[in-house]
C-alpha cells in the first residue's frame, strides 16, 4: 500500500504524542549533527554536504517513508562507494549517480519490489558491512594520528603504505584529542542517555581544542568558512556531465547506491518494527528514499538512507510517529543557522574518533563470530564478500557475493533433489515404501516395468543428476513410469529434460508414464511445447491409474487400488475434458 505512514498516524494523533515525538526528534537532531559532518568528511565532501543530507534527506523519508520512526539521512554503508565516485568523477558525477538510484528506487518500490529485497542473502549483507566498517576505521588513521600527508588513497593497501610512511609525523595533541573523544564516547553513556555522547564528545574536544589553541587540525583549517543557513536548491550538474559516457561509467555506481539505500532502509524499519511492535510499509519506504536521492543532490547533499542508529535513539527516546523524523530535521537546521560558525573549530581527531566508534559497531564482530560456526558455504560467500568490499570494490563485492549466493542455492537445490529407482529398491528388499499407504511397495508392479520417483524441485540443478541416473538402465523397460508425487515446481530445464528422457525411451519402444504430478508442474506442462509432444493420455494423476494403464499395455488385467490410496484427477487440472 503506497500510504505514507505520516497520513496513517496523524489520524490518531494528540497532544500527549505531540510532546513526546518533539522530544525524540530534538535528541535525534543533535546526534545527527556530529555524524551528518562526520560521513560527509569522511566520503571525501565538504561537511555542509552531509548537513543538507541530513536535513533535506531527514525531512522527506520521515513524510514520505513507510515506517513510523525510521530517521533518514548520510550512513557509513555509503562512505566508500562515495569516496570512491568522488574521487572519479568529482561531486557533479556523485549527483548525477545519486539521481539514477533515486529513480532505480522509485521504480522497485511502485513495482512493489520491496519484499524482495529482504531476501538478499545474510552472509553478502554481513561481509560488505564488516568490510565497509574496516575501510571507514583505517580511514581515520590520518586523522586519528595528525600525520601530515596528503589525500589518503582510496584503494585498502595503499592506505597502510602511505601510513607507514608518513608515521614519523605523528602529532602527540591530535593522538590525545583522539584518546580523550573516545573515552568521553564510552563513558558518557554511563552517566546519561538522554544527552547522546558523540554530541557531548564532539563539543567537549571543540571546546578544549578552542581553549588551549591545541596544534590540531580543525574542519576551518582544511575546508575554510563553513556555510550556515538553509540549503538553497541548485543544479549540481551541467550539461556537460550529461553524456552516453559519463552515464555509462555510473551505472554500476548507482545501482550499488541502491541496493545500499534498499537494504539499509529495510532493515532498519525491520529492526524497528520489532521495537515499537508495528509493521512498516516496504514499498512505500523504498518510494521515499528514492524521492529523497532524488531531490538531495539539487541542494548539495549526498546519498541517503534509512539510519538504524538514529532509528534506535528516536525510539528509545519516545517517538512513535513520523513527526519525529521532521523534529529531528528542523532541529538540525536550526542548529546549523545558529551556531554553523562554530563547526569549522571542530578538530579532525575528534571526527575520526566518532566515526572510528561508528565502525566498530557497525562491523557487528560478534555476528561476524558467530558465521564461522555457519556451513562452510556460508562463510565462503561472506568472506569473499569482505574481501572484496575491501580490496577491489563495493560495487564488485555485492555483484560477486549475489552471484556466489546464487550458485550455492543451485547447489543446494540440486542436492535436495533425487531420483530414486523404486522398483529395483523394492527387489532389493528395502522396506522405506512399507508404511507408506500410497508406496509402490503396496502395489503390484508387473514385469517389464520400471518406477523411478523424483523427490524435490525439478530445477536445473537437478537435471544432470535426473540424467545421470537414467542413464544408468542398461535393457530398456516396456513401460517407464515416472512419479513426481515430491515434485512441487519444474522449471525450462526440467522440462527439456523430460522431453529429452521421453524421446530417448520411445525411440526405444518404451512407453513413458507421469504420475502424481502437482499443480505447478502441470501448469508448466500444460503451457509448454512438451505437452503436445507426449500428449495428456501419458500423464496420470497417481500411481494406481498409470500402473493400470501400463498393465493394458501389456495385456494384463488391471488392479484394484489399495486400501488408503489418495486419488488425483490430472485432467482437470490440465483443463482437458
Amino acid at each position: 500500500m503506497l500510504v505514507p505512514k505520516l497520513v496513517t498516524t496523524l489520524r490518531t494523533y494528540d497532544r500527549h504524542q505531540l510532546t513526546t515525538d518533539v522530544i525524540a526528534g530534538v535528541i535525534v537532531g543533535v546526534v545527527a549533527l556530529p555524524l551528518a559532518i562526520a560521513f560527509a568528511v569522511a566520503s571525501g565532501v565538504t561537511p555542509e554536504r552531509g548537513l543538507a543530507t541530513a536535513i533535506v534527506a531527514g525531512l522527506i523519508i520521515s513524510a514520505l517513508g513507510g515506517s513510523r520512526v525510521q530517521i533518514g539521512g548520510p550512513t557509513g554503508a555509503f562512505v566508500v562507494i562515495v569516496y570512491g565516485i568522488v574521487q572519479q568523477h568529482g561531486y557533479a558525477g556523485l549527483a548525477l549517480a545519486t539521481v539514477m538510484a533515486g529513480a532505480l528506487l522509485v521504480a522497485l518500490g511502485l513495482a512493489g519490489m520491496g519484499g524482495v529485497i529482504k531476501f538478499i542473502p545474510y552472509p553478502v549483507t554481513i561481509g560488505f558491512t564488516a568490510g565497509i566498517a574496516l575501510i571507514i576505521g583505517t580511514g581515520q588513521v590520518k586523522d586519528l594520528l595528525g600525520l601530515e600527508m596528503g589525500a589518503v588513497p582510496a584503494p585498502f593497501v595503499g592506505k597502510l603504505q602511505a601510513y607507514a610512511e608518513h608515521v614519523g609525523s605523528l602529532n602527540p595533541w591530535a593522538v590525545g584529542v583522539a584518546a580523550g573523544t573516545l573515552l568521553v564516547l564510552v563513558l558518557w553513556p554511563k552517566v546519561s542517555r538522554r544527552i547522546p555522547a558523540p554530541f557531548v564528545a564532539l563539543v567537549l574536544a571543540t571546546a578544549v581544542v578552542a581553549l588551549f589553541s591545541l596544534p590540531v587540525e580543525t574542519l576551518g583549517g582544511r575546508f575554510g568558512a563553513i556555510r550556515t543557513g538553509v540549503p538553497v536548491p541548485s543544479l549540481p550538474f551541467d550539461r556537460a556531465t550529461l553524456n552516453l559516457d559519463t552515464l555509462g561509467h555510473l551505472v554500476q555506481p548507482a545501482f550499488a547506491i541502491a541496493l545500499l539505500a534498499a537494504i539499509e532502509s529495510l532493515l532498519s524499519a525491520v529492526v524497528a518494527d520489532g521495537m515499537i511492535g508495528g509493521r512498516h510499509r516496504s514499498n512505500m519506504e523504498l518510494v521515499a528514499q528514492g524521492v529523497a536521492n532524488l531531490a538531495v543532490p539539487f541542494f548539495g547533499g549526498i546519498p541517503a538512507t534509512g539510519a538504524i542508529a538514529r532509528t534506535a535513539t528516536n525510539v528509545r527516546s519516545g517517538g512513535r510517529t513520523p513527526v519525529a523524523g521532521i523534529v529531528h530535521a528542523l532541529t538540525l537546521l536550526a542548529i546549523v543557522a545558529l551556531f554553523g560558525s562554530l563547526a569549522g573549530r571542530i578538530p579532525f581527531a575528534a571526527l575520526g574518533a566518532i566515526l572510528l566508534m561508528v565502525a566498530y559497531h557497525m562491523s557487528e564482530w560478534r555476528t561476524v563470530a558467530a558465521m564461522f560456526t555457519a556451513p562452510r558455504s556460508d562463510q565462503m560467500v561472506m568472506a569473499s564478500t569482505f574481501a572484496l568490499t575491501v580490496i577491489v570494490d563495493l560495487t564488485v563485492a555485492i555483484e560477486v557475493g549475489m552471484v556466489l549466493a546464487a550458485f550455492l542455492f543451485m547447489k543446494r537445490m540440486a542436492e535436495v533433489t533425487n531420483i530414486s529407482a523404486v522398483t529395483r529398491e523394492l527387489a532389493e528388499g528395502d522396506d522405506t515404501y512399507d508404511t507408506d499407504p500410497n508406496g509402490v511397495r503396496r502395489r503390484q508392479v508387473p514385469q517389464g516395468v520400471e518406477v523411478y520417483e523424483i523427490n524435490g524441485p525439478f530445477f536445473f540443478g537437478a537435471a544432470e543428476t535426473f540424467r545421470d541416473t537414467l542413464a544408468v538402465i542398461g535393457t530398456a523397460p516396456k513401460v517407464l513410469i515416472l512419479r513426481m508425487r515430491n515434485v512441487p515446481a519444474i522449471d525450462a530445464t526440467g522440462l527439456h529434460a523430460l522431453g529429452d528422457l521421453w524421446r530417448r525411451f520411445r525411440a526405444k519402444g518404451t512407453i513413458v508414464l507421469l504420475a502424481d504430478v502437482h499443480a505447478q508442474p502441470l501448469l508448466a506442462l500444460g503451457r509448454s511445447w512438451l505437452l503436445d509432444e507426449i500428449g495428456d493420455d501419458q500423464i496420470y494423476g497417481n500411481i494406481d491409474d498409470a500402473l493400470n494403464r501400463a498393465r493394458a499395455d501389456l495385456g494384463l488385467a488391471a488392479e484394484p487400488r489399495p486400501a488408503g490410496a489418495t486419488p488425483t484427477v490430472v485432467r482437470e487440472s490440465l483443463g482437458t475434458p
